[in-house]
Order: structure tokens, then sequence, then C-alpha cells
């Protein structure tokens, strides 16, 4: 039998905060942790407060100790699969592989199959670099499930602690194409600000003005059309959905994507014709159509500059002949 992973956490009430349910506050404080978790663990006794085991419902009040034993088993075991991989570059540091929609980047809940660490895991078995966790073999860097293009994996920890050294310190940069709703106002522009996760739905990010990560996207128009535009967006930070959070947050949301309204609150308000034509639009781009088509990076080993370039996928290649089609005629 395996062990059980415990890790305890303890918050102070501050004196200025007004009652709240603790399974909320929590949530709100404890990003990484889902709101339902919070729940298990408080009625399994494993929050408690001023010593106490508590109800959900119970309101935090200044001055309260809170406890949090965090209890987990590990999940199931990652296992390698025979899963076809795009390798753009391979040597014996590291590799540089075109990820394709749909596939997720390593296992976590739900997914714990056909992920790109499981393909990893039967293509290069052990010669890959641990930093990362057992279920993260390799990863220095991630891209979300339905987003395609360029990541590189780091095949020992020295390769790999240079790696995640050099996007720290953004000697190494990432370039993403995207297809997104509307006319921009400017061909280049920089959105900066802070990041942090919604406390109203988990899945999404949001800007804050205090308490989140900063965040950094410079964005250039690259093709303009009637109902949209085919952008460059190259990251100064690397933040969970960044580009996505920010191109909704100048009202522009990436072309399909489900989260950042990018489906249907993005069509409303159009007339009819255009309507039809943005609902086509949609059906050619189930996802979000945003593609990670250049990294660089100076290799860890050699010491020189390396610039890797995957092209569009065939889907959003698709989205722009039909939008440059629409506009011509």
């Amino acid at each position: 039998m395996t062990e059980e992973i415990k890790k305890h956490l303890q918050i102070k009430i501050p004196r200025h905060q007004s009652p709240q349910r603790i399974d909320k506050y929590l949530a709100q404080h404890l990003p990484d942790i889902s709101r339902a978790y919070i729940q298990y663990l408080i009625q399994t006794q494993s929050i408690l407060v001023n010593g106490k085991p508590v109800k959900p419902s119970h309101k935090v009040v200044p001055s309260e100790r809170i406890d949090v034993y965090l209890t987990s088993k590990p999940g199931p075991e990652v296992l390698p699969e025979d899963i076809p991989l795009d390798i753009v570059y391979e040597d014996e540091a590291l590799l540089v592989v075109n990820k394709p929609a749909g596939m997720v980047v390593h296992p976590a809940f739900a997914n714990y199959t056909g992920t790109l660490v499981n393909a990893l895991l039967y293509h290069y078995q052990q010669n890959l670099s641990s930093l990362g966790g057992s279920d993260r073999p390799g990863i220095v860097h991630r891209l979300d499930k339905d987003t395609s293009g360029l990541m590189v994996v780091a095949k020992n920890d020295k390769v790999h602690a240079e790696l995640a050294r050099q996007f720290s310190e953004k000697t190494a940069s990432r370039k993403y194409l995207a297809v997104v709703w509307g006319k921009l106002p400017h061909r280049e522009q920089t959105v900066s600000n802070y990041l942090a996760r919604s406390p109203k739905n988990r899945l999404k990010m949001t800007v804050v003005q205090e308490g989140g990560k900063w965040a950094v996207t410079h964005i250039r128009v690259i093709e303009q059309f009637s109902l949209a535009a085919l952008v460059e967006a190259r990251l100064e930070t690397g933040r969970t959905h960044q580009i996505r959070v920010h191109m909704a947050y100048i009202g522009h949301p990436v072309l399909g994507d489900p989260i950042y309204g990018g489906r249907r609150h993005a069509i409303t308000g159009l007339s009819q014709d255009k309507t039809a034509f943005a609902v086509q639009l949609l059906r050619f781009m189930p996802r979000q159509a945003l593609h990670a088509y250049e990294l660089q990076l100076i290799h860890p080993l050699q010491g020189k500059d390396m610039i890797f370039e995957a092209p569009l996928p065939e889907d959003m290649q698709k989205l722009l002949a039909v939008l440059r089609k629409h506009d011509c005629t």
C-alpha cells in the first residue's frame, strides 16, 4: 500500500477580513486547489479552525487560525503509449516537438492517457529530465490542450534547469499566431497587467489589480480581415492562458475560444449576414485558433542561438483561406 502524501498549510485570518464561508475563502486563497477538494478535506476533518473541525458553511472571522492538511494519494501510474510524435529537432540534450491540438501535455485529473508525457515515455523511456516530477518527465513548459505548436523537452536535469532559467530570464522566447475577432485599432500594442485565477470560475484566469502574477504580451497585426485578424503574439512572460486572457481583455478574443468569449459571445450584435459568416468560421474552428509557431532558445550545451518554426496546422490554414476568400468577393 502506497503511503499517503501529507502537506500542512497554516493560515491566519487577517483583521480586515469580513465573514465568509470557509470553503469559498480557501478556494480564493489556495488557487491550485478546487473548491470541491476543499469541501472533501473539510468533510474528512483535514481542515481545522482553531484546532477543531468545522462544516463547509463555517464563516471565517478575523484572528482565526486555519490548519489545512493536504492529504492525497499518488494518481495512477503514468504508462508509456505508442503515440506518434512530430519531432522538429532532436539531439543528445533536448528535442523540440510540434504538439497537435487536442493533446494534453501531462497527466492530470481525467487525463491519464493519451498525453504528450505518455508518448515521451514510450519513445524515450528514462532518458528524460526529472526536475518536473515523476508525472512530468522532460516537460519544461506547457501548452493548453487545444493550442497547437512548439514545445522543448529536456533529456536531463542539467539541460532542464538551464532551459527553465532561460524562460525565467527571458533569453528564450515564444511567438504565437492567432486568429482573433474584430478589427484591432493598432498595428502593434502591448498588454500588461496582473493575472490570477478567477474566484467565480476556477477554470479561468482573469485580470486583477493586485495579488496576481505580472503578465506581458506583445501583439502585432499580420493580416486584417473584415470580421477577424491574424495576429502574432510574443510572450514576455508565460502565465496560464495568458494570450487568451489578454486578447479577450482588449475586446478581441481568440476565435473559437470557448472559455474567453471566442465563440457565442464574440458574434452577438452582428448583422444577419455577418452572423451567418461568423457561424461558418466557428464550424472550421472548434478550438481556439492559437498556434505556437516559433521557439527561440540558446542551446544549453552548445551555447548557440537556435530558432525553430512550425507551420500553421491545417485547421487554421483553412480558416484563413475562408477569411481571405470572403474579403475578396
